[in-house]
């Protein structure tokens, strides 16, 4: 049986005569040009996936050094009182005695203290006596 009367056959050799001579190739220039974006394209995702990896290391690494905060605690926690905003003097065991005139002398030298920051001079704190600020001998 020949080939040469089947119908369709004949529409599919004509269908692709026609397309064979409408089609061309694009200039190199147009082919050129869609390389360089590739590349391009190609480059951008490789320093974009550098970064994240940098950026995650970097945050893991962080998370895994010693002395970062603590937990945090949650919102309905009650936090603790504030301390007073001044210096309150606490109450002493020793008694105080009136500053004399005449120097007392004692087998052991008095202590020198120092007042804490903010304690105006000559005010009571624990431990102070009134000869403390003097200099033995």
């Amino acid at each position: 049986m020949p080939d040469s009367h089947d119908p369709l056959r004949s529409l599919f050799r004509e269908a692709a005569s026609a397309a064979e001579t409408r089609t061309a190739l694009p200039p190199v220039s147009v082919i050129e040009h869609r390389g360089e974006r590739v590349r391009r394209r190609r480059i951008a995702g490789l320093a974009v996936a550098c970064c994240l990896v940098l950026a995650g290391s970097g945050a893991a690494l962080a998370s895994f050094l010693p002395g970062g905060p603590g937990p945090v605690l949650p919102a309905s926690t009650p936090s603790p009182l504030a301390p007073p905003s001044g210096p309150t003097p606490a109450p002493s065991s020793e008694p105080t005695t009136p500053p004399s005139s005449t120097p007392t002398s004692s087998p052991t030298p008095p202590r020198r203290t120092t007042a804490p920051p903010g304690t105006p001079t000559g005010a009571a704190y624990p431990g102070a006596s009134a000869t403390s600020s003097r200099l033995p001998g």
